[in-house]
């Protein structure tokens, strides 16, 4: 115990937050990423309750028209959340949210100068060749 280093003082360690509060206050934030938080928050919210208005909208009009009261809205309700959620996570995940998109996938310009003689890649998956023919 006795081999033990002295603590540091409060004076060095309130020295150390002193350097360290100038040199945040230095450092400005660029006016685009002040508000890139919020804004990304509030896609999200937006993107949840409007998939559930569009849901709950399609479900009472099919219920008005049918006359079948709460069964298309409950069924539209549980399937514009699943799409709010889906939406949420092509966001996050930075998908985009396009058809047919996948990370890994060629750019036009790579994807022509890949092509062999048959004018495929040979990288598709088995429903890209049934679709081809």
């Amino acid at each position: 115990m006795k081999d033990d280093p002295p603590l540091p003082s409060l004076a060095k360690l309130d020295e150390d937050l002193r350097a360290a509060e100038a040199k945040r206050r230095k450092t400005k934030a660029r006016p685009q990423d002040q508000g890139q938080g919020l804004a990304f928050a509030m896609r999200i919210g937006v993107e949840i309750v409007s998939a559930l208005i569009v849901g709950v909208g399609i479900g009472l009009l099919l219920d008005w028209w049918l006359g079948t009261k709460p069964w298309f809205l409950l069924l539209f309700f549980v399937l514009g959340a699943a799409a709010g959620f889906m939406n949420v996570f092509r966001v996050v995940g930075r998908l985009g949210g396009q058809v047919g998109y996948r990370k890994g996938a060629l750019s036009p310009k790579e994807d022509n100068s890949q092509k062999g003689a048959s004018g495929r890649t040979g990288t598709g998956t088995d429903v890209d060749d049934k679709l081809d023919g």
